[in-house]
């Protein structure tokens, strides 16, 4: 079966089963509260760290957060809870 497909299966399966999206489609789900909190579901590592500059690996490209006095509050193999002064969230699709 092609990708297009499946893409539509799944998006037929998500609304007619009242499933989040996230959930059926392996995204990533991002809560952020202000620029002081965010918290990431369903990534898949994470690649760097430091105060300044969080990276993640996700099942399709890579999540970005830039920003200042970052610290990692919580961190399991698929979430993570970051806090300080967020900046920038960025998708980068490679």
């Amino acid at each position: 079966m092609g990708k297009k497909w499946q893409n539509r299966m799944r998006n037929w399966i998500t609304s007619k089963m009242e499933l989040p999206q996230d959930v059926m489609m392996d995204l990533p789900r991002i809560t952020m509260i202000g620029q002081i909190h965010i918290y990431i579901e369903n990534h898949r590592g994470l690649l760097t760290f430091s105060d300044k500059e969080l990276r993640l690996l996700l099942k399709q490209g890579q999540l970005l957060i830039k920003g200042q006095s970052f610290v990692i509050k919580t961190i399991l193999p698929e979430e993570i809870l970051l806090e300080g002064k967020i900046d920038e969230v960025l998708y980068i699709d490679n």
